[in-house]
C-alpha cells in the first residue's frame, strides 16, 4: 500500500464487525489497526497472517488472540488498556469518596471481552471492603429503566461501571441513571465524567494511540507482530466532576482532588 488508511466504524453494533473485517481485509492492507479486542477478534477470524495492532485490548489473552503479553506469538500485538485490572482501582476510588456505600451495583453489557475479569475483580474488591454487589447488565439504553427500579428496590448506594465498549456507547444514559438514583458512581472511561459522571479513571487513550502507531511503524519496517511484546499503559487519567459532586451533596476528599488530572467545575 502507498501509505493510505481506510477507516471503518461499526456504529457500536457488534454484529457488523465480521462484515467490516472481511471488507477491510479484502483491501489487502499491510496492517489492520483496531481500538479494542472485539474488532481485533473479527479481524483474527478472517486472517491469521495480516498483522493486527490493538490500541487498547483488555481480555486479549483470555479470548486467545495472544499467547502472552511478553510473546504474543501470532499475528496480533499492540497495547492493552488494562481494563481487567482497572476494576480494583475503581473500587478503591469508590471507597475513598463514599466509605459508607456498602450495596454497590456493578454494571456492564455482559458482551465485553474483559467481562469475566471485571466481575472477578469486583468480587475480590467487594470482599476487601465488605460490600454487597448487585450484578446488573444492560446491552442498550432501553434496558436501563428496569434497572433503575431494581436499584431503588434493592437500595443500591453506589454504582461501578465495568470497562466495556458497548456500555460506553450509551454512557450519557448510564450517567443519567446514577443521577436519577442520586448515588455516587465511578467509571473506567474519561468520557463518562465529561458527560456528567462523578469520577472516571482510565488509561490515557492518547498515549495508547501513540504507542500503537509505533507498533504499526515497526511492522511496516519488517518486524513480526508475534515477536513484539504487548505493552501495558504507563499513564493513567483521573477526572473528577465537581458539579456532579455538589449536586449529590458529596465532598470529594482533598487527596483525590490533588491527584486528579482534571476537575470539571
Amino acid at each position: 500500500n502507498s501509505g493510505r488508511d481506510n477507516p471503518r466504524w461499526s456504529g457500536n453494533r457488534v454484529e457488523r464487525l465480521p462484515e467490516l473485517a472481511r471488507e477491510l481485509l479484502g483491501l489487502k492492507p499491510d496492517v489492520a489497526a483496531t481500538n479494542v479486542v472485539l474488532p481485533a477478534q473479527a479481524f483474527h477470524r478472517e486472517s491469521k497472517t495480516i498483522p493486527i495492532v490493538m490500541t487498547g485490548g483488555a481480555g486479549a489473552q483470555r479470548v486467545g488472540l495472544i499467547a502472552s503479553l511478553a510473546r504474543p506469538g501470532g499475528n496480533v500485538t499492540g497495547v492493552t488498556n488494562q481494563g481487567d485490572e482497572l476494576t480494583t482501582k475503581l473500587f478503591e476510588l469508590l471507597q475513598e469518596i463514599a466509605p459508607r456505600a456498602k450495596r454497590v451495583v456493578v454494571l456492564s453489557s455482559g458482551l465485553g471481552t474483559a467481562e469475566l475479569d471485571g466481575r472477578a475483580g469486583s468480587r475480590a474488591a467487594a470482599k476487601v471492603y465488605g460490600m454487597t454487589l448487585v450484578d446488573a447488565f444492560a446491552e442498550s439504553a432501553s434496558q436501563l429503566p428496569p434497572l433503575a427500579e431494581r436499584c431503588a428496590r434493592e437500595r443500591c448506594e453506589a454504582l461501578v461501571a465495568l470497562l466495556d465498549p458497548n456500555l460506553a456507547s450509551f454512557r450519557g444514559e448510564v450517567v443519567a441513571l446514577a443521577a436519577r438514583l442520586r448515588i455516587p458512581a465511578v467509571y473506567p472511561v474519561i468520557g463518562f465524567a465529561e458527560e456528567g459522571g462523578l469520577i472516571a479513571y482510565s488509561a490515557d487513550l492518547q498515549q495508547l494511540t501513540r504507542r500503537a502507531a509505533v507498533y504499526v511503524d515497526k511492522i511496516l519496517k519488517g518486524a513480526k507482530p508475534g515477536d513484539l511484546p504487548v505493552e501495558r499503559p504507563t499513564k493513567f487519567e483521573l477526572v473528577v466532576n465537581q458539579k456532579t459532586a455538589k449536586a449529590l451533596g458529596l465532598n470529594i476528599p482533598r487527596s483525590i482532588l490533588l491527584r486528579a488530572d482534571r476537575v470539571i467545575e
